[in-house]
């Protein structure tokens, strides 16, 4: 049994005896999976650049086309560009739409490889003479880049356009003309404020029942032009009422990271498919929960994801928007990359305490996949703070 020393919220450092039972990892397709699932999927950095991370982003561009297919290699989609991988939060839209153009054509060297991708505007700084005109404009230019590189769109939610509205009418003018003009359906993300603060107040009101019948008036409309709606709103109360009035063929993509797992199994009245951040970190377990409940072994789903559920939590605490720092941290962890370094200088967004309680509960849901070598990782990182 691996035991390691780590701190307490007493300022102590005391031994962890590690359970070290990792998950077995299995290539699967998502033929065998019940529900749709994506992974939004987060950019290595490069620690070699010579730039300045809080300003100009470095990316691995190899490491990071590996860690997709490492996800399709799963069974999993990958939902690219996203604010997992950082954008609005160190990645820009030259870098996204990049790495957009680079995923698409990784996707489609390969079968079975789903790739879907954010198209917003946030090349378009929020401002007072911003206009909706602009927003609109900005939205275009975003999914002509996408369709162009072949991709499937994610239409994201934009700064610029919660900044510029003054009615819920706004928000109906721009998903109006926006929506008329794509080719094929599109995922509407609706990214709560906890995630992003600047998104406060998105399709016209602070009250989100009074916004979910905004956005539901919108998707009515444009039903043929929706696959589905991910909402991020950490609420499964909020989520569940949402499924239950879309309109027809409009799927709902669980963007919950506190509740996925009984989202996912649903009720008697439906489920949500899965458009995750924490797909990331915990991806042989979700994939094999799906496999679990492709099988008909509804317990075994739960046996596998509801321990994970707490580490969720725990990386997705608040401040929310803050997330990103675990999700690579779990991915130095696990070797699936060589440094615990982010574009942005984001490894510095989590205390160390914080890291050393997601090492706990990592390996209490079983998704450090060698337990050994997590445990040296993470006396790096100790050791990097002055705790030997």
């Amino acid at each position: 049994m691996t035991e390691i020393r780590l701190p307490t919220v007493d300022r102590r450092i005391e031994p962890y005896a590690m359970i070290g039972e990792p998950i077995r990892i299995e290539r699967r397709d998502a033929a065998s999976f019940p529900r749709i699932a994506f992974a939004a999927a987060h950019v290595v950095a490069d620690p070699l650049a010579d730039n300045d991370p809080w300003l100009t982003p470095a990316i691995d561009w190899e490491k990071t086309l590996r860690f997709r297919h490492y996800l399709w290699d799963l069974g999993l989609a990958v939902a690219e560009a996203m604010d997992t991988a950082q954008r609005g939060m160190g990645l820009g839209w030259p870098e996204a739409r990049e790495l957009i153009t680079r995923s698409v054509a990784e996707a489609r060297g390969r079968p079975g490889a789903v790739v879907a991708c954010g198209a917003g505007t946030d090349h378009l700084a929020p401002g007072r003479d911003v206009t909706i005109d602009d927003v609109i404009r900005a939205y275009e230019e975003q999914i002509e880049a996408v369709e162009t590189a072949g991709g499937r769109i994610i239409l994201m939610a934009s700064r610029a356009l919660a900044a510029a509205a003054k009615s819920p009418d706004d928000y109906a003018r721009v998903y109006n003309r926006v929506l008329a003009q794509v080719k094929q359906p599109v995922i509407i993300h609706w990214l709560g404020e906890m995630f992003d603060p600047a998104l406060e107040g998105y399709w016209g009101s602070a009250d989100h029942w009074a916004a979910m019948d905004t956005c539901l008036d919108i998707l009515a409309a444009h039903a043929s032009k929706i696959d589905g709606i991910k909402i991020s709103l950490l609420s499964k109360e909020k989520e569940i009422a949402m499924r239950r009035r879309l309109p027809k063929g409009v799927r709902m993509y669980t963007g919950d990271d506190f509740n996925y797992a009984e989202l996912i199994v649903g009720d008697g009245e439906g489920h949500s498919d899965a458009l995750l951040g924490i797909f990331d970190a915990i991806a042989p377990a979700a994939s094999a929960g799906l496999a679990a409940l492709g099988r008909g072994s509804e317990n075994e789903f739960f046996d596998i994801l509801e321990p994970t559920v707490p580490l969720s939590r725990h990386i997705f605490k608040a401040p929310t928007r803050f997330y990103k720092t675990g999700v690579v941290f779990l991915a130095y962890l696990n070797g699936l990359q060589d440094h615990f370094v982010m574009i942005g200088g984001q490894e510095s967004a989590r205390s160390l305490l914080h890291l050393a309680d997601l090492f706990r509960f990592a390996d209490r849901a079983r998704v450090l996949h060698d337990p050994e070598q997590a445990a040296a990782r993470m006396a790096k990182v100790l050791a990097v703070h002055g705790v030997g």
